[in-house]
């Protein structure tokens, strides 16, 4: 890893979360179609603009571990790596963002809130992605034939995601989280508006907008127990899972407004997804057990084959009644 660039890229991060909280959504308001499908088409620009800096520059960015017998292959692999990586990690995010949906409307929480419960959630998931993803790739460059395990967790994910119900409503009252807030913080029961704390009666206490943004981060929590591997099926290098997986979910946000009203529309994609971890978790398996090689090229084609044809069957074929 080029300590410089690292450097630089977090600089960029930090820049664009100060600019979004204090510039273009300073105010509380809802987010429109509109303005969700413009911030949407703007984060996967600049995704799209990183992955040619890197077939351009990656030996610097992300220097190889090994002299390098042929510089422009190398870039290539790499900016192939960094969009599979990119485009996994956004599509299985799609899952979670159906989850972050429920949480909402379970909690009854106004909509002109949600852009700052997602704006510190996703703050909080940066810094545990960043802990979670060089752990877990030190880990994996010591003892290779963990992601076989992944891949059998993800292959288990996968098949358990058919059986599974995507509009599942969140129990408020028993859901642990909300249990573990009630019983060792002082939780008013008032409405506070956008803040996520308060006092009474001289008495510092977290609101139920903070308790919300608890859930959410827990929610990210369970859905980078699956995501983060399956990165680690496209590439090994920490820094390529680490910089797909911060342009992913930076654009969480913008996608999540995109798809919040029309959500019940993609009704296949949850099937979709879950073919997609079965086919990321064989692809883990296979690779470490039975020494299978699929090109990032393959992958990449793969994903966005799922995702496509996912979409389009959920337009085409009319969900059935209950």
């Amino acid at each position: 890893m080029n300590p410089l660039f690292f450097a630089i890229f977090m600089v960029f991060v930090v820049a664009m979360l100060l600019l979004d909280l204090l510039v273009f959504h300073k105010k509380d308001h809802v987010i429109g179609l509109k303005e969700s499908a413009i911030w949407t088409a703007i984060w996967i620009g600049i995704a799209l603009a990183f992955a040619a800096l890197l077939y351009f520059f990656a030996d610097w960015m992300i220097p190889p571990t090994e002299p390098l017998a042929d510089p422009i292959a190398y870039r290539h692999e790499v900016a192939t790596e960094f969009l599979a990586g990119y485009f996994l990690e956004k599509s299985l995010s799609i899952d979670n963002i159906f989850v972050m949906i429920m949480i909402f409307v379970s909690f009854g929480i106004r909509k002109e809130y949600y852009h700052r419960v997602l704006f510190w959630g996703i703050f909080g998931a940066i810094v545990l992605r960043f802990v979670f993803i060089f752990a877990l790739g030190a880990l994996v460059a010591q003892f290779s034939w963990l992601l076989a395990i992944f891949g059998i967790i993800l292959l288990y994910s996968g098949v358990k995601m058919f059986r599974k119900q995507s509009d599942e409503p969140i129990n408020t009252t028993s859901h642990p989280v909300v249990r573990f807030a009630s019983k060792h913080f002082p939780v008013s029961q008032a409405d506070h508006g956008h803040d996520f704390f308060t006092r009474e009666n001289g008495r510092r206490m977290i609101t139920p907008l903070f308790i919300v943004l608890l859930v959410i981060e827990f929610s990210d929590i369970i859905f980078a127990v699956d995501s983060i591997p399956a990165v680690f099926s496209v590439t090994t290098d920490p820094m390529i899972v680490f910089t797909s997986n911060i342009f992913a979910i930076m654009g969480l946000r913008s996608l999540f407004f995109l798809l919040s009203d029309v959500a019940d529309r993609f009704w296949l994609l949850h099937y979709g997804l879950g073919l997609l971890l079965c086919f990321i978790g064989l692809k883990m398996i296979g690779g470490e057990c039975l020494d299978w090689h699929i090109p990032t090229l393959a992958s990449l084609a793969v994903i966005l084959g799922i995702l496509v044809v996912s979409i389009l069957l959920s337009v085409i074929i009319k969900k059935p009644s209950r």
